[in-house]
């Protein structure tokens, strides 16, 4: 990486690399100061995939699964311990040190987790036989076997502000397990995160070649050059995911897309619990913690508290007196248990 750290790079055809242009800045989400700069301007799109697809996606369908999930494995334990670093880049995004936790740790654990599920349930083998021998025919000259092979594609993650460690590892996991390189989009706001964590992983060398490539800042033109054997993971806004998945190449060129977005969710206080009992409690608490835990910034925040009419009143002020105990923040201080909105544009 360049010694200037006020650019925020992308990676890209094998090396660091920062746009020609245009560059948007970013900013800490407590002090309001400049982290840096992002831009991919002038970056070669197509070039990325084809470097995926020729590079990245040759070495990984080479290996068995049971390769890839020691491979995993050993990427967790490496990260799991450079862990301590990715911590205090965490707060400039308005993390506490429990937020921060979840998506640091959470997201290294998802490795773990993938890991384990391909060398327990798939086999030592680069391909995966799906079912028995089938009989089509009559007299047997005629038999079928399902064979899963990875896609000679590459995975595109266009990912979340919010969650910008364990948004990425969760798509890794599963994408590297399948034999496929990804190239990461984060989100802009708090990209200075994930590409904390890339640089990590590129520096362990436990990847091979190719399989791993970072976009800070827009994707160009990139869509232009997706191809049926390419697949596209959103997480984001319904708004602009629904943008995404119409893109005429999408369509035309039948891309899988898999898209999560705005979700409605709620917690719901059923009529038989009374402020008396250890129910009650729990209640508001989880509610509270909903509100707090990354400022509410998840996919998962709940967006409504449906409780009978009855108690209204008795839950509205438990949510506000355990409210009152919390204090709101810069995450580095001790007794801070709520962190800032990750940017400018979340206010």
């Amino acid at each position: 990486m360049t010694a200037n750290q006020s650019l925020i790079q992308s990676f890209a055809n094998g090396a660091w690399t920062f746009g020609s242009g245009g560059a948007r800045p970013v900013f800490h989400a407590v002090t309001g100061e400049k982290i840096g700069e992002v831009s991919s301007e002038g970056l070669d799109f197509r070039a990325m995939l084809e470097y995926a697809r020729n590079v990245g996606n040759s070495n990984l369908r080479s290996m068995t699964f049971h390769e890839r999930g020691r491979m995993l494995k050993k990427l967790a334990q490496y990260l799991m311990d450079r862990k301590d670093e990715f911590y205090p880049v965490s707060s400039a995004t308005g993390a506490t040190k429990v937020d921060s936790w979840i998506d640091i740790e959470g997201g290294i654990g998802t490795l773990f987790v993938t890991a384990s599920k391909g060398r327990r349930e798939l086999p030592d083998e680069p391909y995966y036989v799906d079912g028995a021998t089938e009989q089509v025919s009559k007299n047997g000259t005629f038999l079928g076997l399902h064979i899963c092979t990875p896609l000679t594609g590459v995975a595109v993650h266009i990912n979340a502000f919010n969650f910008p460690c364990w948004g990425m590892l969760e798509k890794l996991s599963s994408t590297f397990l399948a034999g496929m390189p990804a190239i990461v989009k984060p989100a802009t706001a708090t990209s200075y995160l994930t590409q904390k964590m890339v640089s990590a992983m590129l520096e362990s060398e436990i990847l091979p070649d190719g399989a791993l490539q970072l976009i800070c800042g827009g994707v160009g033109d990139l869509f232009d050059h997706l191809t049926s054997q390419d697949v596209v993971t959103f997480t984001g806004s319904a708004e602009t995911g629904r943008k995404l998945r119409s893109h005429p190449i999408i369509t035309a060129n039948s891309v899988r897309f898999n898209m999560e977005a705005d979700s409605l969710n709620c917690s719901i206080l059923g009529d038989d619990v009374q402020e008396s009992d250890e129910e009650f409690g729990l209640f508001v608490k989880e509610v509270v913690r909903e509100m707090t835990v990354k400022a509410g910034q998840k996919c998962t925040a709940i967006r409504r508290v449906i409780v009978p009419k009855d108690r209204v009143t008795s839950v509205v002020d438990a949510i506000k007196a355990r409210l009152e105990t919390i204090a709101v923040g810069d995450p580095t201080v001790k007794e801070v248990k709520m962190g800032p909105l990750a940017s400018r544009e979340q206010v």
